[in-house]
């Protein structure tokens, strides 16, 4: 198994195994922008981008069976656009590459929708949001209003024109509530490897390991690639399965070595907000494992927002005296830190991670270390992007180490839509040398140092993680050792607002 971080170590390894592919490539994404740049000189022998890449795999005779994630189109309008912009480009790569080009691209949405009582009510508020985004296409030329209306079915339906040309938004019927999506990131080549982990491909997840990027371009992943039996079959079955499953058309398989997140529509829809869990096999296994933990629990997450299993670290860590977390998060959620999002969702989700970092420190006291990543250099502004006075490095990666007996890499975050709703996939990993390794690699990537033995050994660990973190927010940037900071969740605290009666798995 080959433990890949950032995207500097990730793309150029999936630029070769489409380059190496002999029969067949599954996958499933929720973001694949064919304009991304092509990085490996034997990718660039072919072309300049991945339109490129596809076409030449294409021409191969190599099948391509690809599913890119659709989205709410009034809700996340923008990622509504961006996998329409995606679907025409891989039929234009089929069309060039020839008329049996053996391309299978669907977008998919996942099928459970909000009820209709609840959709009735929530209709003024999305029905708002509609008008606010047609405003915003007015403002352009006729010609590039339609181009961007194009990309864009779902919206089109709940669209009219007035005499001039501008766009309206209908009164009725209500547009369709989307709660969840298909967020995972997984491809298998040749029945023979998988790539899974937390990592779409974009220009704008493009990162290397030194974070050498602007504040709102940083982006740290984790990706594995294994040619394992196990999982490569589990893998392969998943993606040839998971749309009828998620439909309610056929039950899921079982699996052992593949975990995964699945969700179905619901026959009645109330209650309900969100789809009917199928499996939760992330959540399981993290649960299953934090029980089992004995000496350190390392976490990496975007967001940390499970009230479950933020209280069950907690009754293990007042059961085990000796038991230590780290806990790596960035220091904002990206909507927040780089769009200025001050919705309700935001301030729900601010909300739900104090609570839950809050249930965190109050168990371990200093067993704890919190720390977010921060690029080494000085910035003269004081907004969510950055911390201890630096441009934040955003943490986009999903892994999960226990000891040194099992790790978790997938693409679901630690909340209550990953562990419940959306399409997830991720393996779990037993193999202790495998294991250690991925620690070794992780703890490397942040200290910027081999290190020492205190930031691994029973009863050091977490007073290590914390003296480095504290030093590095207290010293000037450029005398810092390593990426990270203390992780500050007053502004979490400052704007977060619960939602009665939302469940947590909406953020």
């Amino acid at each position: 198994m080959r433990v890949l971080i950032t995207a500097a170590e990730v793309y150029p390894e999936m630029e070769r195994a489409f380059l190496n592919a002999r029969h067949e490539i599954w996958a499933s994404y929720r973001i694949f922008d064919l304009a991304t740049k092509l990085r490996t000189p034997e990718a660039k022998e072919i072309g300049s981008t991945w339109f490129d890449l596809i076409v030449h795999t294409l021409r191969r005779g190599v099948r391509l069976n690809m599913v890119l994630s659709d989205f709410d189109p009034i809700m996340t309008a923008e990622l509504h656009g961006t996998t329409w912009k995606s679907m025409r480009a891989f039929v234009a790569a089929s069309e060039a590459a020839g008329p049996d080009a053996p391309l299978k691209v669907t977008a998919a949405i996942h099928p459970s929708r909000v009820g209709r009582p609840l959709r009735l009510v929530l209709w003024p508020f999305v029905r708002r949001r509609l008008k606010r985004i047609l405003a915003g296409l007015n403002e352009k030329p006729l010609i590039e209003r339609e181009q961007i209306l194009a990309t864009m079915p779902g919206l089109r339906t709940h669209v009219k024109r007035d005499r001039d040309g501008y766009l309206k938004a209908t009164h009725w019927p209500p547009a369709d509530m989307l709660p969840a999506t298909h967020h995972q990131k997984i491809a298998v080549f040749d029945r023979e490897t998988l790539c899974v982990g937390g990592l779409d491909l974009n220009e704008r997840r493009y990162d290397d390991k030194g974070h050498h990027r602007s504040r709102d371009e940083t982006w740290h992943d984790v990706q594995v690639m294994t040619t394992d039996r196990g999982y490569v079959e589990e893998a392969q079955r998943h993606l040839e399965t998971f749309l009828d499953v998620t439909a309610g058309l056929r039950k899921p398989e079982p699996s052992h070595d593949l975990l995964l997140t699945l969700s179905r529509k619901r026959k009645v829809t109330m209650p309900f907000i969100g789809p009917k869990p199928l499996v939760t096999a992330l959540r399981d296994a993290h649960l299953a494992q934090v029980r089992r933990a004995e000496k350190l629990i390392y976490l990496e997450t975007q967001f940390f927002r499970d009230t479950g299993l933020a209280q069950e670290l907690a009754a293990a860590g007042r059961n085990n005296p000796e038991l230590e977390v780290i806990l790596i998060l960035p220091a904002a959620p990206e909507d927040i830190a780089f769009y200025g999002n001050t919705g309700a969702d935001a301030k729900y989700g601010e909300y739900l991670q104090a609570k839950c970092l809050g249930i965190l420190e109050d168990a371990f006291g200093d067993r704890i270390a919190m720390g977010s990543p921060v690029r080494p250099e000085t910035i003269d502004q004081d907004g969510r992007d950055t911390s201890a006075g630096s441009p934040i490095i955003y943490v986009h990666a999903k892994v999960s180490i226990f000891d040194t007996t099992s790790a978790i890499v997938s693409s679901a975050n630690l909340n209550g839509r990953s562990f419940n709703w959306d399409t997830e996939a991720g393996v779990m990993i037993e193999n202790p040398e495998t294991v250690r390794y991925l620690r070794h690699r992780a703890f490397c990537h942040w200290l910027c140092e081999t290190p020492e033995d205190a930031f691994h050994l029973p009863g050091k660990a977490a007073a290590s993680w914390r003296r480095r973190c504290g030093d590095n927010l207290s010293c000037a940037p450029h005398d810092r050792r390593g990426f990270l900071v203390t992780h500050d969740r007053a502004p979490a605290q400052k704007i977060g607002r619960p939602l009665p009666g939302i469940p947590e798995s909406m953020v």
